[in-house]
């Protein structure tokens, strides 16, 4: 029923790759040389030929990111070229192009809606790839587009050395006398007899000490090597920019900010930067507020001079003091196989949806494979990944391998997915024990899954999160955040790994009123780094110093508190960078005006498992994939359109 999971035959993955690739050429080469084309003969195979080379494709880059080595990261620098090459030439095939033209044309009375978005997608893409140019402009395309997919991964590569690369030791046990004893458990090894602490990148490490770390001087240190990383990057930032400048110049757009809008919901740049600066203005006199607080707490430790690397402790220390919250406290209630049952429990209620673990290949012995099904029937399978390693990349994500669709000859395949996250890693005697936020991180992944993963779309190219708008695809993972501070939803898992005993209503409550705690610093951080982006792609900045000067010139208008000159975010902005999120970083607030619209339909209802309203979501939101714009699905669901005011409402912003 499902492929499994293999990378035995790595080293040969070009070779391989070159022969998918020749293969497909010749199946799409056989789909041209139809007389009479039509949507049956000639998109339903195209489209299979597309998700059996993504299929193909998804492991080897996934292994980078997973068991990164010098093999995988040998495998990637020679698969993304012929890749990207091939991707270019299909975008630029012009007998493709007037082909889906004439079907659209010809069969338009005869389709339905799902496969007139197919190709209104496609057509729009094809325009997009240039294939409208003449050769000259298309082999500069070609050129451009390898260039970018090289400096793209070894900009993420950058930054992944960067992170393993650094290491903190300890030896003075004041300086981690504060550390929760999970975290000190971990940091913590002998050398000479004597116990010593090592601190790292990698997030949990990173997080634990920046967190707890007694030593204010080492919190800078730690602070100072994580805003640093890669360097080298900033020159990479330069060539991408100048790069992705000339692309869109070349396709006939006044900006990448204006070429990047022709696939989201959002349709003007002007409409992007009022939404930003409209909720700037409403979060910035709230986010002064709360950057008052913890400079207030510091100055009774004598602290003056208050520094970026002092907030996150500060931070801590105010939210124990408000809410009596002790991470240390709740770790215990929140160990990774209970919250898993728990969770899985959660998603039955709410979608009907069962998680039965199965015996599958993976690429790590502590990946964990499950299949979900509705009424005994098996739809879908996602492998988790979930704990931190040295080969692994930092951050959290969703990948999609395969997709639903139904073939040429009525076959059905069934989507398959990967959550990968950082969390605490267990070993024989240590269990994985969570931080709340580790649980929002994992509700958030698993949103997007399950949006991959429940599809009832026929289509590939538009079934599961294929075709859906990218300011739009953070509102189910955001949506299905929301229920981790439910105290229903939390009872279902907050139980400590040794005694069994269930999170008390006194203990659960703190977690929710501390829900909010620092939401608009938050969110201004957001919109910092999201006006950042948009505004980085709406004209060409061409050295580093401009960058910064645009940086700080941001900072300058949103932030409440300047961080220090040394800090170079951008340097390891990957989302932007080495992802997909170029002047789409406003994607995640955008998205979440539709998430938190959604979710507050749950709290007027006031019943959090509200079955029906959950199956109305998963059936007009989940299954449908790209199937149609975003706008229509939430109107479909919500029978009206969403307000920004639910986001406002629920972050506590507004009354």
């Amino acid at each position: 029923m499902f492929k499994e999971f293999t990378y035995d035959n790595l080293e040969n993955s070009k070779v391989l790759l070159e022969e998918k690739l020749s293969l497909s050429k010749k199946e799409i080469e056989k789909l041209l040389n139809i007389k009479e084309k039509t949507y049956q003969n000639f998109m339903k195979p195209y489209q299979e030929i597309g998700e059996g080379l993504n299929e193909f494709i998804t492991p080897i880059f996934h292994m980078n990111s997973v068991k990164n080595s010098k093999l995988t990261q040998k495998v990637q620098e020679e698969c993304l070229p012929l890749i990207s090459l091939y991707e270019t030439e299909l975008g630029q095939n012009e007998n493709i192009y007037t082909s889906i033209i004439d079907i659209q044309s010809k069969d338009n009375i005869s389709l339905n809606s799902i496969q007139k978005k197919v190709l209104e997608n496609e057509i729009r893409d094809f325009k997009l790839s240039g294939c409208h140019l003449q050769n000259k402009k298309k082999d500069k395309l070609k050129t451009i587009n390898l260039q970018l997919s090289n400096l793209a991964n070894k900009f993420s590569q950058n930054v992944l050395n960067a992170t393993n690369k650094f290491e903190m030791i300890i030896e003075d046990y004041e300086d981690v006398k504060e550390l929760p004893k999970s975290d000190l458990k971990i940091a913590s090894f002998k050398h000479e007899e004597k116990t010593k602490y090592k601190f790292t990148l990698q997030m949990p490490s990173y997080i634990a000490y920046i967190t707890y770390g007694s030593s204010r001087t080492k919190r800078e240190e730690i602070y100072k090597a994580y805003c640093t990383r890669a360097s080298e990057n900033e020159n990479l930032i330069v060539e991408i920019l100048k790069l992705k400048n000339e692309k869109v110049k070349i396709l006939g757009f006044n900006s990448y900010a204006h070429y990047s809008l022709e696939t989201k919901m959002a349709s003007k740049e002007d409409d992007i930067i009022s939404f930003l600066e409209e909720l700037a203005i409403k979060g910035k006199i709230k986010a002064r507020e709360e950057l008052e607080e913890i400079k207030n707490l510091a100055l009774k430790d004598g602290i003056k001079n208050f520094r970026s690397s002092d907030m996150s402790y500060y931070s801590q220390k105010l939210k124990k003091e408000k809410y009596d919250i002790d991470e240390e406290y709740y770790k215990p209630y929140f160990e990774q196989e209970s919250v898993l049952k728990g969770f899985f429990d959660f998603l039955h209620k709410l979608f009907d949806i069962t998680f039965t673990q199965v015996r599958s290949s993976s690429w790590d012995e502590k990946v964990k494979v499950y299949d979900l099904s509705t009424k005994e029937k098996v739809f879908s399978r996602i492998y988790l990944d979930l704990e931190a390693r040295q080969d692994k990349q930092g951050g959290a994500w969703m990948n999609n391998w395969h997709s639903f669709y139904k073939d040429s000859n009525d076959n059905i395949h069934l989507p398959t997915a990967y959550i990968v996250c950082n969390f605490s890693p267990s070993t024989k005697d240590i269990h994985s024990l969570l931080r709340h936020d580790d649980i929002v991180t994992l509700f958030h992944e698993m949103g997007h899954a399950l949006h991959h993963l429940v599809s009832d779309i026929e289509e590939p190219y538009v079934s599961g999160i294929s075709g859906v708008a990218w300011d739009t695809v953070e509102f189910p993972s955001q949506f299905l955040e929301y229920f981790a501070y439910d105290k229903q939803v939390l009872k279902l898992f907050a139980k400590h790994y040794e005694s069994n005993k269930i999170l008390s209503d006194e203990d659960i409550d703190k977690i929710i009123k501390a829900k909010n705690f620092q939401s608009s610093l938050t969110m201004m951080r957001q919109i910092e780094f999201a006006l950042f982006d948009f505004r980085l792609h709406q004209k060409l900045y061409t050295s580093k110093e401009e960058v910064q000067e645009l940086l700080n010139d941001v900072r300058k208008n949103i932030s409440v508190f300047i961080p220090p000159s040394y800090n170079k975010f951008q340097n390891s902005f990957s989302h932007i960078f080495a992802g997909g999120y170029s002047a789409g970083y406003y994607s995640y607030k955008w998205a979440e005006v539709l998430s938190a619209d959604a979710f507050y339909m749950f709290i007027e209802s006031k019943n959090i498992f509200n079955k029906k309203l959950a199956l109305e979501y998963k059936n007009n939101i989940l299954s449908k994939g790209g199937s149609k714009d975003m706008d229509i699905l939430f109107y479909n669901f919500a029978k009206r359109k969403a307000s920004v005011d639910a986001l406002l409402k629920i972050d506590g912003i507004i009354s």
